[in-house]
């Protein structure tokens, strides 16, 4: 087949059916034909459609509840109405109520029906990459809002990552502040479900009356103040996602309700009889133990095995310490462009408190207090009088360790970048991609701020190990010279290598000539030289040697 399409026709109008069937066969469409509702929803069980050509009276149902019904099971398939000239008002209110795409009236030509159905599935294809663009950039987004650099939180995002195109119920589990919500964000923004509507709710924040009314929604006249009808946050819903924030603080006759509205999937509105059917997929999240929960009879047991098909541990911000810097950063930069306020950075007795702090608070506590000193601040850097009581206090009455001065960086926001890409290149063992990806920052732009703080785009243990140095050869005056003076010069090395071998210890952190580079030396060998006076050893490159070898 030429297109690879699938279409369906429903009429109950043999000879249009045939008509239809041969022309759009004759242009390459696989084509599956119903004379009835009942049958036309047989065959969409069976066969993946992308069009569907549906006449607006069928002997059991009309083109429009049809119409509806295909849109329910795939919002993706394009159904082109067919009607008579009496019923085009009807046929042109189904393509705003239904979601028709066009309404064609009898007789027609077959090249327009062929046009038509040319012009739907292009129609479709645009919607579905437009959707797709939408969705990357919104992932973007999303991960732009979760900055870490811990282990645990990665493998938080690779479990977001894997189940977010699912509709399995999750459960996200964390102390306040940690970030669930933003974590329930990135699920329902990576979704196939991240079109349609996300609607959050918090069940700890309104009474039973009020939160079942939120939920479930009202008839007018349904209770006292009830005077209007109001549609539930359920039904808002539809064919997107929910939050159901706290879910261990909602009552416990609203959790055997919600239970039973996860089972049928229907909503029924207090005061109401009519059944509504809902689809959406359900997030949920507490600040507590569940089991615990679960066990003390604050949450229905068999809820909890509805709502944790996928349960997520987010950790709390004192278990991953190596974060503080990457947020505190971030968080620098949003609340100094927030309130116009110019920040050169920390000061370093400021920078120790706020890594040395347990943050009970988490991340929310964190981001309060930098907002807070950028508000209070009166010079150009962040002193410790700035931060909020409870950071001002010791580290010893707050409960943290201790951090000796020398494990901190300074406390400029240059500083502070470049502790943050180091720890980052440390966490994901130099994977430039990985820790981009950590950092919320693409590749190259990575590559710009190592070069920027003079970090070596390698680390020194993937440096290339140097052969051992061949061993000295002198001149018989050399020879006398260094049996003169080597014992003064260093011990175990004799005479100009000794010298040197001290020159070459200034530069690259060794006790002995033509040892390796250490850690924390960035010179070549031809930059070691020019520092010590040596010149290259003649074994690799970044060894030294004295001349004359």
């Amino acid at each position: 087949m030429k297109h690879g399409r699938t279409v369906l026709v429903v009429d109950d109008e043999p000879t249009v059916l045939d008509g239809l069937r041969l022309t759009l066969e004759a242009d390459g469409y696989a084509v599956r034909i119903a004379g009835s509702v009942q049958t036309a929803l047989s065959l969409v069980a069976q066969a993946d459609l992308q069009a569907a050509i549906v006449d607006l009276m069928l002997p059991d149902g009309d083109g429009i509840a049809l119409t509806r019904e295909l849109k329910k099971r795939d919002p993706s398939v394009e159904v082109i109405i067919v009607t008579a000239y009496g019923s085009v008002r009807k046929a042109m209110e189904a393509t705003k109520g239904a979601g028709a795409f066009y309404v064609l009236e009898k007789p027609f030509d077959p090249d327009e029906v062929l046009g038509l159905v040319k012009n739907a599935l292009e129609h479709r294809k645009l919607v579905a990459e437009n959707s797709d663009l939408r969705r990357r950039l919104a992932e973007q987004s999303a991960d732009s809002e979760i900055l870490s650099a811990a282990p645990s939180m990665r493998r938080v995002m690779e479990t977001v990552t894997s189940v977010a195109d699912a509709d399995a119920n999750v459960l996200i589990v964390g102390e306040s502040g940690t970030g669930k919500e933003l974590i329930a964000n990135a699920l329902h923004e990576r979704s196939r479900r991240c079109e349609g509507p996300w609607i959050k709710i918090n069940c700890a924040a309104l009474p039973k009356e009020l939160i079942e009314s939120e939920l479930f929604g009202h008839t007018k006249g349904s209770f006292t103040g009830a005077t209007a009808e109001k549609v539930g946050l359920l039904e808002e819903a539809h064919r997107g996602s929910l939050l159901l924030d706290e879910i261990t603080e909602m009552p416990i006759d609203l959790q055997a309700k919600l239970l039973r509205v996860l089972e049928e999937r229907v909503v029924r509105r207090i005061g109401g009889t009519k059944a509504v059917s809902v689809d959406f997929r359900l997030i949920s999240s507490t600040n507590r133990n569940a089991e615990l929960a679960v066990r003390e009879g604050q949450l229905r047991q068999d809820l909890y095995f509805r709502i944790n098909t996928v349960t997520i541990q987010v950790p709390p911000l004192r278990e991953r310490p190596d974060d503080v810097p990457l947020l505190v950063r971030a968080f620098l930069e949003r609340y100094a462009a927030k309130h116009d306020r110019r920040v050169d950075g920390i000061e370093p007795e400021a920078y120790r408190r706020l890594l040395a702090y347990p943050w009970p608070g988490n991340v929310r506590e964190l981001q309060n207090a930098i907002e807070h000193a950028v508000l209070v601040m009166r010079g150009k850097q962040i002193t410790l009088a700035d931060l909020p009581e409870a950071l001002q206090r010791t580290v010893a009455e707050g409960g943290a360790a201790s951090i000796a001065p020398s494990e901190v960086p300074a406390g400029s926001l240059e500083e502070i970048e470049r502790a943050s890409i180091l720890k980052a290149l440390e966490t994901t063992r130099w994977n430039k991609q990985a820790a981009a990806a950590l950092l919320g920052l693409r590749r190259p732009t990575l590559y710009s701020k190592m070069r920027k703080h003079g970090i070596p785009q390698r680390p020194s243990w993937r440096r290339s190990r140097a052969r051992p140095l061949a061993p000295a050869r002198f001149s018989p005056a050399a020879r006398n010279e260094a049996g003169a003076t080597g014992s003064a010069r260093q011990p175990g090395v004799t005479g100009a290598a000794g010298a040197v071998g001290s020159a070459c210890g200034a530069c690259c952190g060794s006790n002995r000539a033509g040892a390796r580079r250490g850690p924390d030396c960035l010179r070549s060998g031809s930059e070691c030289a020019r520092a010590t006076g040596a010149r290259p050893g003649p074994a690799s490159r970044g060894r030294c040697a004295p001349a004359g070898w």
